[in-house]
């Protein structure tokens, strides 16, 4: 089972970047770090398909079973940075896909309209988005920038249903081929 998570922070210290880290080395899921990887605003032309940064995109996103969506609440959505990468991405890339949510709240918000705004965008991809989904406050965080032990759980159940999901959709598949 091939797991993907793609951090949908710009920024480099981020929080939304702790969470993914931490699932990428607490579960070996692939690491797509949006504060790293460079990605031109999509613009729909043809040329910036041939670009290696969106290569490296898509082609980790087409070989995941499943996708975990990180990303900080700006503004009562997700971030322009992860909803740029979605864009380069199409049906091709999520059809009947598991994908998890994640949203990392900053003052006290909450990171339900980012959640949403997440979920309506992978909808458009035909995704098939979890029911369960984390909001992450400030004190889901230790001093040091690591999960609390609550937040592990939420996040490790998560991920336990993501994986209950891709199982599912695999078994689907091999039934229907």
């Amino acid at each position: 089972m091939k797991l993907v998570v793609i951090n949908g922070s710009p920024r480099k210290q981020g929080r939304t970047g702790m969470v993914s880290r931490f699932i990428s080395n607490a579960y070996g899921v692939e690491f797509i770090d949006l504060s790293a990887l460079i990605l031109p605003l999509f613009n729909g032309g043809e040329t910036q398909a041939k670009l290696m940064s969106v290569r490296v995109l898509r082609e980790a996103v087409e070989e995941a079973d499943g996708i975990i969506l990180a990303s900080p609440e700006y503004h009562s959505g997700m971030s322009g940075a992860l909803k740029n990468a979605l864009d380069f991405l199409s049906c091709q890339h999520f059809q009947h896909k598991p994908v998890a949510l994640i949203a990392v709240a900053g003052g006290g918000k909450g990171g339900i309209n980012a959640l949403n705004n997440m979920r309506v965008v992978a909808r458009g991809l035909y995704a098939n988005v979890i029911p369960k989904q984390v909001v992450l406050d400030p004190i889901c965080f230790t001093e040091n920038g690591e999960l609390t032990a609550e937040a592990g759980k939420l996040v490790d159940d998560v991920l336990m249903e993501l994986k209950l999901y891709v199982h599912a959709h695999q078994s689907i598949k091999q039934l229907n081929s």
